[in-house]
């Protein structure tokens, strides 16, 4: 008998430190939230570029011969990459909305062999693969993930960031540009 009060209480003593505790967390997360600590990453966490950043100079190829700068880059960069089951997910949907707007205002960065996706991508999109670290895209955009989308505007600037093409302001641009 004394044991099974023995546990009785301590099992009481444990709830109730487990009680103080959560009330200690909950106080302190309001307090952060009053004070506007953010305590869960937001989506734009994942870019290290906010619209209104400069892109770094960059110059690529794309898999038709063409060159590739930032100022001919100027509309819709998206990152991609073989092993990323997002970016499958996205694929059908981005190359539905790449085709309005024209061939020349979409950028695919394609990381890792997929010769299916690129022959998807080229008909509405100019294409570069990445190398092994990214490229020299990526590293201009501070890239490190994918499926990743910018918006980026004829300055050299960030307009926009998502992970969707609904997330970008796409009404800014302009009509499609030489190439589609």
């Amino acid at each position: 008998m004394a044991f099974l009060v023995a546990a009785v209480t301590l099992f009481g003593a444990l709830s109730l430190l487990n009680l103080l505790l959560t009330v200690g967390i909950l106080r302190r997360m309001r307090a952060d939230a009053a004070a506007g600590v953010r305590t869960s990453a937001a989506p734009d966490d994942l870019f290290a570029l906010s619209p209104g950043s400069p892109v770094g100079e960059f110059s690529a190829v794309t898999t038709d011969g063409d060159p590739v700068t930032r100022e001919t880059a100027a509309g819709v960069v998206a990152f991609f990459s073989a092993n990323c089951d997002g970016c499958h997910v996205l694929l059908p949907s981005f190359i539905e909305r790449a085709r309005t707007l024209g061939r020349g205002n979409v950028l695919a960065v394609m990381g890792g062999d997929e010769p299916e996706t690129v022959a998807a991508l080229e008909p509405v999109a100019r294409v570069v693969h990445a190398d092994r670290d990214g490229g020299p895209i990526a590293h201009a955009f501070q890239n490190k993930w994918t499926p990743a989308l910018y918006l980026l505007g004829e300055d050299g600037r960030l307009v926009g960031t998502g992970s969707r093409m609904d997330e970008l302001p796409l009404h800014t641009l302009t009509a499609p540009a030489a190439g589609s």
